[in-house]
């Protein structure tokens, strides 16, 4: 087994940490600048919800944002009072529901989306091309290493 390399006198999961919190950070910065008052978490319901047809699940929706079941019902509650999302019966399945974008809602997804790209290409500026690939690919490696469990 390799011996892990240490991250420049800071820890793996910490670095990781700040910088996910850094983008969130920069991401609701963003929003703000806009003059949306949502949260990141609003943010990210709204980009999984501008990516599918209907068909996510409140739990996929939770997963995705990194909050439970009941704090998502509530984050919904909160983006069906501002008007950007629906929520319906689903036609196919009684206990289910169908979430939506609004016309509003999809207006405000196309502009986060555009943020989302300004920080994105923020947080790789001063990278090449073949760098940005690298470190994706590197991070994407971590990602897998971490996520098998049959090596644990």
């Amino acid at each position: 087994m390799n011996t892990p390399l240490l991250c420049a006198g800071s820890s793996l999961g910490l670095l990781f940490r700040q910088v996910r919190d850094a983008m969130w950070h920069a991401m609701e910065t963003e929003l703000e600048r806009l003059g949306h008052d949502l949260t990141f978490s609003q943010f990210v319901t709204l980009k999984k919800l501008g990516m599918s047809d209907g068909h996510i699940s409140v739990g996929d929706l939770a997963r995705a944002a990194e909050l439970n079941p009941g704090a998502m019902t509530r984050l919904l509650d909160k983006l069906e009072e501002k008007g950007l999302i629906i929520r319906a019966n689903d036609p196919t399945d009684r206990r289910a529901l169908r979430i939506q974008l609004t016309d509003a809602g999809r207006a405000i997804y196309d502009q986060c989306s555009a943020c989302s790209d300004r920080v994105r290409e923020r947080a790789l500026s001063g990278m090449s091309a073949s760098e940005c690939e690298q470190f994706i690919s590197t991070l994407e490696r971590v990602r897998t290493n971490l996520m098998n469990t049959e090596s644990a």
